[in-house]
């Protein structure tokens, strides 16, 4: 552990991820003066983080288990780079214990908390057990992994349903179901599991009681390698659907005197029980005046921005700073003089809300418009020509809106949804409009099941896909495209007619076919045939030939984007053909199941 002044500057650091959080680190790194290196796999080789990066190096592969999840490929690129020090991002290797061992065993610095606290805090498990001797309350339910079906059963009759049932090494909603009766347990067990393993690579999963109404608060915080930590905010983020966060604001408002310096407070005490440093965050929910811990995320989080934003911290900056072994800048107190306003994200997803359903949209971005104006910042990771893969988050980009308070925030952020433009791909931005426009949303009284249970979205669809503009023949235009010299990426030029579809790998311009175009998320036409309302992959066939099946019942589960859709049946009748196998992969209107 470092001592007195003697820190170590990082000169390079490689991003062990992509998207959006690829990007922030890129663009924070080279304010500092820090050069960067990407990684990225076969789809990814023109992405946004790759463009921006000083170097980058292919890892090869299509799906995360190929590509960034490739932990020999990612130390090779180490290597061959010479980065000393890795951002993990969020997501992907940011809470694996192993592969920040791998990184420091190298003598690079990996750019996160010691391997020892994600040990802990990273199994869901232990994480509830730490926090117990951290003096954190905590939601009833079981402290060892469940093994059985009967087990979650027992639990459930035993503390009343609904459960749920969550993987033990996973976040972000991934792996988790809630389940409202015995009999649904076997099936949400292996659901949980599957997702689980998908993501995160382990299918371990525990299980805890549901609270009924619960709002979602948590904790930012950051420490470093001396023992200074310091809470910078609370955030609310009950705005959830699947489990996942849709709209985050800071700070969380509405609490009764103390709640939210006795949750800070809480937080700190998990992290140090832990020997914690860097950032991360520990995840509370609250109902009627009592909080409850949930799981420390070991890791900078999706969220961070609204932190930052009240507070005026670059919490990806700190990360740096304490990663080379520098101390805090301030203190506890300095940092709770600086929070100001409210400050409200937007996760925008490439999800059709499709009257609630938030079905993927995997595509080509073919127009995005950001907005712009007084306290508004977006953080994406893509740009119009990029592509959103079925095999990634589908996480488009992140809307930031600071306001003097928290009506104001909200104002700013409508205005600013409403000046967005993105086009090619559905986006839950119609969603997001209809949750800020809420009373309930205004007046705090949402929970995290407020926008699947009280929030009404029918009706509500995204517009539907604009066809791109094939240019115009003859022109010449300046195009950039990449060639691969022993691993390693190298830019070049070329001057290509305007209208030439593919103009650069994971760049084509081209019109989507009429299939993918109108494939606007329905299961079925009503004729029979059953159909993929997205890209992905059959994860579980639920039907047999010659079964009776009714009207929305479920027939094929379908994997997109990390989660399991279950596509139904628009009428009743009898299974007549099934067009599909577990494993095969599937596109927007292809037929999986035929209904006579």
């Amino acid at each position: 552990m470092p001592t007195g002044h003697h820190w170590r500057v990082l000169k390079k650091i490689l991003i062990a991820n992509r998207g959006e959080i690829a990007v922030r680190v890129i663009r924070a790194a080279k304010e500092l003066g820090i050069a960067t290196v990407a990684v990225y796999s076969e789809l990814d080789r023109n992405a946004l983080h790759v463009r921006l990066a000083d170097e980058a190096y292919a890892l090869g592969g299509q799906t995360a288990a190929e590509s960034y999840l490739n932990t020999e490929a990612i130390l090779n690129a180490i290597r061959l780079s010479g980065a000393d020090g890795v951002h993990p991002g969020y997501g992907f290797f940011s809470e694996n214990p192993d592969f920040a061992r791998a990184i420091t065993a190298m003598g690079v610095a990996f750019i996160g908390p010691p391997p020892e606290a994600v040990d802990v805090m990273g199994d869901k498990v232990s994480s509830r057990k730490a926090a117990l001797a951290g003096g954190a309350p905590i939601v009833p339910g079981t402290t060892e992994f469940a093994e059985s079906a009967d087990e979650i059963t027992e639990f459930g009759n035993s503390n009343g349903w609904p459960v749920a049932i969550k993987a033990a090494f996973g976040g972000g909603g991934r792996g988790m179901k809630v389940v409202h009766s015995a009999a649904e347990v076997q099936d949400a067990m292996d659901s949980a599991q599957r997702e689980a393993k998908a993501y995160f690579g382990r299918d371990e999963v525990y299980v805890e009681r549901y609270l009924s109404w619960p709002r979602h608060i948590e904790v930012q915080l950051i420490g470093d390698q001396h023992g200074n930590m310091v809470w910078v905010s609370t955030r609310d983020c009950s705005a959830q659907r699947r489990h996942q966060k849709l709209v985050e604001e800071a700070p969380a408002t509405h609490l009764p005197d103390g709640v939210e310096d006795a949750m800070g407070e809480a937080a700190i005490k998990v992290a140090k029980a832990v020997g914690y440093y860097n950032a991360g965050t520990v995840e509370f929910i609250y109902q009627d005046g009592e909080f409850f811990f949930l799981e420390m995320n070991t890791r900078l989080q999706v969220e961070h921005p609204v932190s930052e934003e009240i507070t005026r911290i670059d919490l990806v900056e700190w990360q740096i700073r304490v990663a080379g072994g520098e101390p805090l800048p301030l203190t506890q107190a300095e940092v709770a003089a600086r929070r100001d306003g409210h400050s409200i994200e937007i996760r925008i997803n490439a999800e059709n809300p499709a009257g609630g359903k938030f079905l993927p949209s995997p595509g080509m971005i073919t127009k995005l418009t950001a907005p712009h104006g007084f306290g508004v910042r977006f953080d994406g990771g893509y740009e119009a020509g990029d592509e959103i893969s079925q095999y990634y988050d589908n996480l488009v980009g992140k809307l930031i809106v600071w306001g003097r308070d928290r009506e104001t925030a909200i104002a700013r952020t409508i205005r600013a949804l409403e000046e967005m433009v993105i086009e090619g791909v559905a986006t839950t931005i119609p969603a997001d409009l209809a949750i800020l426009r809420h009373p309930d949303f205004h007046a705090m009284k949402h929970s995290t099941k407020w926008v699947e249970e009280v929030l009404d979205l029918s009706g509500i669809e995204a517009p539907k896909p604009a066809a791109a503009d094939d240019g115009a023949a003859g022109t010449l235009v300046q195009r950039n495209t990449t060639v691969e010299v022993n691993g390693k990426r190298f830019d070049i030029k070329m001057w290509v007619p305007e209208g030439l579809a593919v103009v650069a790998p994971g760049r084509a311009v081209a019109k989507k076919t009429a299939r993918a175009a109108t494939a606007a998320g329905a299961a079925g036409d009503g004729s029979g045939n059953v159909t993929a309302p997205m890209q992905g992959t059959i994860v579980k066939i639920l039907v047999e030939v010659g079964q009776a099946v009714e009207a929305g019942q479920a027939v094929v589960v379908l994997e997109a984007m990390k989660m399991e859709n279950q596509i139904a049946a628009e009428k009743t009748g009898t299974v007549k053909e099934i067009k599909v196998t577990t494993g095969d992969t599937v596109g927007a209107g292809d037929v999986v199941v035929v209904i006579a």
